[in-house]
């Protein structure tokens, strides 16, 4: 008997994770531009917009991907210090 082959399969990976950084009393602006451009490799220009958006809005998506990338985002943003969590987008 031959083998039924199906078409209809969705092999789509889910959607992208997004790390999400939080506002916090604790760290300096300087420092968490600091840390987007030298963890991230950010251009200083996109970690000052980011940090800003994070000091006046209380957060920024700063990366997005699969899951286990953005868990290992989220684990070297708490190294640094900094506050973040994680969030599956759509």
């Amino acid at each position: 008997m031959l083998e039924e082959i199906r078409l209809d399969e969705d092999l789509r990976l889910g959607e992208p994770w997004t790390l999400l950084v939080w506002d916090d009393p604790v760290n300096l602006m300087t420092y968490v531009t600091f840390v987007f451009t030298s963890y991230f490799g950010f251009p200083r220009s996109k970690a000052e917009h980011l940090m800003l958006q994070v000091h006046t809005e209380g957060k920024a998506a700063v990366a997005s991907g699969s899951r286990e990338e953005v868990e290992r985002h989220l684990e070297a943003m708490h190294g640094y210090g900094l506050q973040a969590t994680m969030q599956q987008a759509g």
